[in-house]
């Protein structure tokens, strides 16, 4: 009997020693699609216990950052790279950072305002004001005349912005800087902008968290944490002139015409995009993965996964507010996974 357990022992021990060990894979970056990617990086576990993909959500600066300094395997980010990070990267990593989109979805101004329940209705002009600290009440002349009928308080508008390097503050900041001169004049686009007002948060849960906590506040937040948060949000007034509400369908038109003419880098905006019903403050949102991957191991874990996201991955997004990639746009990414040597 004591033969036959210690020789069981030897079996179990002798089989544990035997399978590989999980290829880790760290990565950071953009709190934006961060809802996705976790799910993402616990289904491909499921399927392939081998690979383990940690992410931090830290935002897109931090993403951008931690690549440069060579502390993460892959970055993530809502805003593409500028020629100047790039050269950056190049210079310290000795690779060059290749842009993967891996959804789309939505900047929503989502809203806590005393005795309004309903949706109200947003221009790009009034939005700006806002966020320039021209428009400091509720009902002031601008939001009125959009949303005739609401009984909007006199009540101050506390503003809330991102307080660290994000992603979603450059698509936000992008937008208005295509609308408002006066804002692309005085504070522009970045990830990291000197807000004229307003509290800062951290992370889209953090902009999310002070809206909901503070009473007649205005914010910006990624469509997936206004859901999930159940806060209300706006449709925005679009270049078409129509108010539109981020969804999958508007956030999916907004994508469509820059699918045609999608750099080869994929490197593009696509906030005030031409459509009827095309939500304006749309954005693809991209993986930062090195073009050469010493480790072998390694490299193919990530180009594994790299593939198995664009096409099996995609089916999750809708389920979770955000848009799938456009087909062109996953078969021309296809074919830049080659890149990576």
């Amino acid at each position: 009997m004591v033969k036959q357990i210690f020789g069981a022992s030897l079996l179990v021990i002798g089989t544990a020693m035997s399978l590989p060990a999980a290829e880790t894979i760290n990565a950071a970056g953009a709190t934006f699609p961060a809802p996705i990617y976790q799910k993402w990086f616990e289904e491909y576990h499921k399927a392939h216990p081998d690979v383990q993909i940690n992410y931090q959500s830290i935002g897109s600066g931090g993403g951008i950052r931690q690549l440069t300094e060579g502390t993460v395997d892959f970055g993530a980010s809502d805003m593409p790279m500028t020629d100047q990070q790039i050269a950056e990267v190049q210079q310290k990593r000795h690779f060059k950072p290749l842009h993967f989109p891996t959804v789309l979805g939505g900047v929503v101004p989502t809203y806590n305002v005393s005795g309004v329940t309903g949706e109200l209705k947003f221009t790009g002009e009034t939005l700006a004001d806002i966020y320039l600290g021209k428009i400091k009440k509720w009902n002031d002349p601008a939001l009125k005349k959009d949303n005739p009928g609401v009984n909007l308080p006199n009540e101050d508008i506390t503003v809330a912005h991102r307080s660290d390097a994000s992603g979603t503050s450059f698509v936000f900041t992008d937008y208005l800087s295509k609308i408002s001169p006066e804002w692309k004049s005085k504070v522009g686009a970045n990830t990291s902008v000197n807000w004229p007002v307003g509290l800062g948060g951290k992370g889209n849960e953090g902009v999310a968290g002070l809206v909901k906590q503070t009473p007649n506040s205005i914010g910006y937040v990624e469509l997936i944490y206004a859901v999930q948060n159940k806060m209300s949000y706006g449709s925005v007034k679009n270049a078409a002139g129509t108010f539109v509400k981020a969804d999958f369908n508007t956030v999916t038109e907004a994508a469509s015409g820059a699918a045609k003419s999608m750099p080869e880098d994929f490197r593009v905006s696509i906030t005030n995009a031409a459509g009827k019903n095309a939500y304006p403050i749309s954005t693809f949102t991209w993986l930062l993965i090195p073009d050469k991957i010493d480790d072998a191991a390694k490299k193919k874990a990530i180009t594994d996964f790299l593939k198995w996201m664009m096409t099996a991955g995609q089916q999750d997004a809708q389920g979770m507010s955000y848009a799938p990639l456009p087909k062109a746009v996953a078969t021309k990414e296809e074919k830049q996974v080659a890149l990576i040597k």
